[in-house]
């Protein structure tokens, strides 16, 4: 293949790594109607362009390769499927044709070059860069549902509330096994979560925190009988936890999400998604935001994930956190540091 200047800009341009481009394109590739060989036809042509940072100017980045030459490339692929691809290609924007008279593909001294153009592809840079977030935010909403249609339908059938063959369970379980957008798995989640919470309204005056006594003692506070108790939630304990506190003592969480949030809006963000895998109800964790805030419920997600293994029922056992919150009895300050040392009781939370 010619090597040729061809077409090179004489003044600078702005350009993007074409490697790059091609990997964000990638993650991107629902959002543009490609497949996984129309992508790896364009890694193909890409690898006939010598230089990494590929350039926006129209005419300056043209490959020109013969189809047979793509085509051994590309481990010989047949060139009817090629044409195909090349098409979806050009179609999408991506790269664009510049056609001899006899549609062959060359390049000539004084910058004359006819085949592929790549510049689109740096043109499209932001809309490529944009389609590849929202596609990652997609993502990690579905994957966010099917866990909790997973939890919500282990809770059903563990907890005796439907049995194995009922319609709700089975639709769930087919639909964990295919691959279906956000909206279908809300439409799945929906009754089955409705199905749990009015069992909860049956069954709660019944249902009393579920943790060993020892637990209990660590992540709630006792209050003193001559102290007032107040009807409204005390915050003041609740704000004064520090998040460099919480990520340093919480460390489970890292096994779902291995890089820490960045601030408080990145902790709920994570609790959020973490409370469905645990077998928290949407309408408990809902209850505890609003009577512990924001920040606390995502700091009493992050302390019972610490001891799951030790608490039967985390949905109960966060609404006895709230309930404590309500009291005026909750401190989450000691609740944090209380997993800091594993045999602390409950005078170390006052």
């Amino acid at each position: 293949m010619s090597r040729i200047p061809f077409g090179q800009p004489v003044e600078p341009c702005a350009s993007h790594d074409k490697w790059v481009l091609l990997d964000t394109l990638t993650r991107a590739a629902n959002s543009f109607g490609l497949n996984h060989r129309t992508l790896t036809v364009l890694r193909a042509l890409l690898t006939f362009y010598p230089e990494r940072a590929l350039p926006n100017v129209p005419g300056v980045a043209v490959v020109f390769p013969s189809n047979r030459t793509l085509s051994q490339r590309l481990n010989g692929m047949p060139e009817s499927t090629l044409r195909r691809h090349l098409a979806t290609l050009v179609r999408c924007g991506i790269v664009s044709r510049q056609d001899s008279a006899n549609r062959k593909r060359f390049a000539r001294f004084g910058g004359l070059a006819f085949g592929f153009d790549l510049s689109p592809l740096v043109r499209l840079a932001d809309e490529v860069f944009k389609a590849a977030s929202d596609e990652h935010l997609r993502q990690q909403e579905i994957d966010a549902l099917r866990a909790r249609i997973a939890a919500t339908r282990m809770r059903l059938i563990e907890g005796d509330l439907l049995p194995v063959d009922h319609p709700l369970i089975e639709d769930s379980r087919r639909i964990l096994r295919r691959k279906v957008d956000a909206e279908t798995l809300r439409a799945v989640l929906e009754p089955l979560e409705n199905h749990v919470d009015n069992a909860r309204k049956i069954h709660a005056p019944a249902e009393e925190m579920s943790a060993i006594d020892s637990e209990n003692e660590r992540h709630i506070q006792s209050t003193n009988k001559a102290e007032s108790v107040s009807k409204e939630p005390d915050t003041r304990n609740q704000e004064a936890v520090a998040l460099d506190q919480v990520l340093g003592t919480c460390k489970e969480y890292k096994s779902f999400f291995p890089e820490a949030p960045k601030d408080w809006s990145g902790l709920i963000r994570v609790a959020q998604m973490l409370y469905p895998m645990m077998g928290i109800d949407r309408t408990t964790f809902e209850d505890a935001r609003h009577r512990i805030g924001s920040h606390g419920a995502s700091v009493a997600v992050l302390c019972i994930l610490e001891k799951l293994s030790d608490i039967r029922k985390p949905g109960a056992y966060l609404r006895g956190l709230s309930k404590r919150a309500v009291q005026g009895q909750l401190n989450l300050r000691g609740m944090v540091k209380s997993l800091e040392r594993p045999e602390l009781s409950a005078d170390n939370l006052v």
